[in-house]
């Protein structure tokens, strides 16, 4: 206790105690007071802030929209298709691509190209502004039937991989045309788990080099189109790989040809040879050497015509598919590509019946080679909707 004394009427002093206790009671009631109308301005200020950004939402949504890309894009962005171009130089077809990005305003794909190094996409170069400034930095000269052709390849995807919202990369070469929209595309890549890898077993060319053994057993040798659509898994496998790209860099190369070869295509003795394409075998022999091949769909998107045999024209046959020029790009050609449903891989005795979200489709939504007066035909027609 603590007395202390007041003056009380005519100046008597009396001494009243009070206890410590009663003074602290006095100072919580104090603090409490201060802190409830803390409490109560602060949830004022958060109920203002509350109407206030309703207000905006409801006058403005696009505004705000826009706001919110820039402070978080990854609560609305989508995942993107990342299209791979390999180029000699710019892109022919690039008019055609242009209308077909154009079909898409949700930011769901990125554009890289591979041309020849030093060679720039400017105003000067391309016509589409989807495709300026795209081309990798590191570029090599990439030569038909080498390994630079997959080393060509790793380089797109690594750049591809520096965006983390691209979950598949499509290759493509400068003369691939879309069959379809980009909406029906998208979502037709998008709704598969799994990789477009078309993918079979090579038995009845020499292409093999026992040299590759034991890195790469002859059980795991794939053939098929370089024209893949990888998941962002696939994709940084074949990034990191460092065991069965060595092997193709020593060992898989294509077959010397001969003077003339249109005339003669094949060597008089080409049994010493093995020929080996590097990029028709690559992503298939590595994806089995990992045990993957439960992950991919093992067929290509891109339609390629390897049926040459009855082609009048001499120039036509050879080693490369069929070239599409303005005589030939007419709705039937397009209609016929597109009727297609299912692919026989002779060397399996396999037929693969074409399929998208679980139900039977079409196979392809990619067609080459196109010429670029064939492609602008095609654009004119229009049957072809991009």
């Amino acid at each position: 206790m603590r007395e202390i004394c007041d003056v009380i009427g005519n100046g008597r002093q009396v001494k009243r105690s009070i206890s410590f206790d009663s003074m602290k009671r006095r100072s919580n009631s104090q603090k409490f007071q201060f802190h409830h109308r803390w409490k109560r301005k602060l949830l004022a200020a958060l109920l203002l802030g509350f109407c206030f950004a309703t207000f905006l939402l409801m006058e403005s949504p696009p505004a705000i929209i826009k706001v919110l890309t820039s402070v978080s894009p990854s609560l609305i962005q989508k995942p993107k298709i990342a299209f791979l171009f390999i180029a000699r130089n710019r892109v022919p077809l690039d008019i055609v691509w242009d209308k077909f990005f154009k079909g898409d305003v949700e930011n769901r794909f990125s554009v890289y190209v591979h041309s020849r190094p030093g060679f720039l996409l400017t105003m000067a170069t391309t016509r589409s502004t989807y495709f300026l400034d795209r081309q990798i930095n590191d570029s090599v000269q990439v030569d038909w039937g080498e390994a630079s052709m997959i080393q060509a390849e790793r380089n797109l995807l690594r750049h591809a991989l520096m965006d983390k919202f691209n979950e598949r990369f499509l290759f493509l070469s400068d003369s691939c045309i879309p069959l379809y929209n980009f909406s029906y595309t998208y979502n037709y890549i998008m709704s598969a788990s799994t990789s477009f890898v078309d993918s079979f077993a090579d038995t009845k060319e020499g292409r093999y080099n026992p040299k590759m053994h034991p890195v790469i057993p002859v059980e795991n040798w794939r053939k098929g189109s370089q024209w893949v659509v990888l998941t962002r898994k696939h994709a940084e496998i074949v990034v990191n790989d460092d065991t069965v790209y060595p092997m193709f860099q020593r060992h898989c190369k294509k077959r010397s040809l001969p003077e003339f070869w249109r005339d003669d295509p094949f060597p008089a003795d080409g049994s010493k040879e093995h020929n080996c394409i590097p990029d028709e075998h690559y992503v298939q022999t590595l994806l089995a050497q990992k045990g993957l091949e439960g992950e991919i769909t093992r067929r290509s998107l891109t339609h390629s015509s390897w049926d040459l045999s009855s082609s009048r024209d001499p120039k036509r046959r050879g080693w490369h598919p069929v070239t599409y020029r303005l005589a030939d790009a007419t709705p039937a050609l397009i209609q016929s590509i597109k009727s297609i449903d299912n692919i026989y891989y002779e060397t399996e005795y396999r037929r693969e019946w074409c399929s998208s979200k679980g139900e039977f489709s079409k196979c392809f939504l990619f067609a080459r080679k196109f010429t670029r007066p064939a492609a602008i035909r095609l654009l004119n027609t229009s049957d072809w909707e991009i």
